[in-house]
């Protein structure tokens, strides 16, 4: 049985998640680049109740920890696609998936819950689809 279309939506997933990784490379480039920052908060307003310096800090770590498991849901998801290849092993392959969703989704607080869907519906589809069965007579 082909997994082909468990395959496509893993390969869509993990260009979501890559997405995200690119977004905390950004979030870390701002934490270097504090100037750029720093011209684009003089425009708001005064009364944040929060310093520059600590909203430089937080959006260097943000962008760390979302970097970080962006690239370990992209890993993960390969794993479950090299897994579903040739039908080797299509259970593990989907609590892969849906784990990988529900994990990432709770841990970059929603970040990842749009790219987590298409790993839940992967692994949905790893549990739902079975082979044809052949009668013979």
């Amino acid at each position: 049985m082909k997994r082909t279309g468990e395959v496509i939506l893993g390969i869509v997933g993990a260009v979501f998640y890559s997405f995200l990784a690119l977004m905390g490379v950004f979030a870390i480039w701002l934490k270097n680049n504090p100037q750029f920052l720093e011209e684009a908060l003089a425009e708001a307003p005064d009364d944040l109740g929060v310093s520059t310096s600590d909203i430089i800090e937080g959006i260097g770590s943000g962008g760390t920890f979302i970097l970080i498991a962006a690239i370990i849901a992209v890993i993960l998801g390969i794993v479950a696609m090299v897994l579903l290849k040739g039908n080797k092993q299509p259970k593990i392959a989907g609590i892969i998936f849906i784990a990988t969703a529900l994990v990432f989704a709770v841990v970059t607080f929603g970040a990842g819950i749009f790219a987590g869907l298409f790993y839940v519906i992967a692994g949905i589809m790893c549990f739902a689809r079975k082979p044809k069965t052949i009668i013979e007579e």
